[in-house]
């Protein structure tokens, strides 16, 4: 079923909102049309007149959902041509009631049906501008009736009656439809930004901002796919600030903290975009260095290790030096992620055992 509206209602939801509006504007008219003229057959309403208002209601409806089928409507500040239906929908109401003759009450069906329809769009001052243009058009129509009679024209006064009723009812209607839309949009948003947020956490690091270890580790077994499938290879090197624990004893949390962040910010004007920069875990940072033979991986870690050299971090009672220490290893054909990584924390050792301050390759 949803195959065979899709080309009829499009699958966009807004536009799919606005064409189902359309569509149930051409339903009345069409159901109008039908009722009229079997009232013509019956000889209660003139042919000529019906068939007329038969061609051209259903008509004018069918262009209504063309425009907006066709994007044609989207110049306008109303894409769903709100006003352009209701306003439309009356006239056409008001003429059938005009031609109906003594079952003309009946039409005030198919006005219901084009309120109905336009409410799902509709904003509280289009309801209400519509509103005003259908009361005086059919109260026009009414008027002239009763002046075509003698006496009372009870059938008239109760007729505007239920339309001075009716359409007051169907602005409050579409005021509070326009409210619990607003509140479900809203409602939509907080939901998406909570969504947001919670993504944000299971891959992001809080304090630095960097790709967390959960997420670095998925990056990884991804990478180690894509280098099984193409014969490539990928290195990762694990990085770790030289006398942390030191600086967090002496200086006190905060400064450690005020560290991570300052080294993950610099550390990352550094990386290729390509590549993966992520907290490991405590002092300890990994980088995984996409499509990279050793050679260019030991390139661009060396940037990031030399360029922190020379940073100078504004703390409490002066700036602070840091320095980093790493280990790298080139992924071989055959082992594991684990297997690369406990290479490369390896070598982080040495690098540590050399004096820090330094890179290591693995073997």
């Amino acid at each position: 079923m949803r195959r065979l509206l899709d080309p009829l209602l499009t699958t966009d939801p807004v536009q799919r909102t606005r064409l189902v509006q359309a569509v149930m504007l051409v339903i009345a008219m069409s159901i109008g049309a039908v009722a009229l003229l079997l009232l013509a057959l019956g000889g209660v309403a003139p042919r000529g007149a019906v068939l007329v208002w038969a061609l051209l209601a259903p008509g004018g409806a069918l262009l209504v959902y063309a425009a907006i089928r066709s994007g044609w409507s989207r110049r306008f500040p109303d894409p769903a041509l709100t006003v352009v239906q209701i306003v439309g929908g009356s006239a056409a109401c008001a003429a059938g009631y005009l031609l109906a003759g003594v079952a003309r009450g009946g039409l005030f069906l198919v006005l219901m049906v084009v309120l109905m329809a336009t409410m799902l769009s509709a904003t509280p001052r289009q309801m209400r501008i519509g509103s005003v243009l259908a009361a005086a058009l059919l109260g026009l129509v009414m008027l002239w009736l009763a002046l075509q009679r003698s006496g009372w024209p009870w059938v008239e006064i109760v007729h505007f009656g239920l339309v001075a009723t009716m359409l007051p009812a169907a602005s409050v209607l579409t005021a509070r439809l326009a409210r619990m839309r607003e509140r479900s949009r809203r409602q939509q948003q907080e939901l998406q930004a909570a969504l947001e947020r919670i993504r944000e956490l299971a891959t992001r690091d809080e304090l630095t901002g960097l790709v967390n270890r959960r997420h670095i580790g998925e990056l990884m077994q991804q990478e180690h796919q894509r280098c099984i499938r193409s014969g490539r290879s990928f290195c990762i090197a694990v990085l770790d600030i030289d006398h942390f624990k030191t600086v967090n004893e002496t200086r006190g949390r905060a400064v450690g903290d005020a560290v991570l962040r300052s080294v993950a910010h610099e550390a990352m004007r550094r990386v290729r975009v390509s590549d993966a920069f992520a907290r490991w875990g405590g002092d300890r940072f990994v980088l995984l260095l996409c499509d990279a033979r050793a050679p260019l991986a030991r390139g661009g870690v060396e940037r990031v290790r030399s360029g922190l050299a020379g940073l100078q971090i504004a703390v409490p009672g002066g700036a602070l030096a840091v320095t980093l220490s790493a280990g790298l290893a080139e992924h071989h054909a055959g082992e594991s992620v684990e297997m690369t990584l406990d290479r490369a924390e390896r070598a982080l050792t040495e690098a540590k055992r050399q004096g820090r301050n330094t890179l290591v390759l693995a073997a």
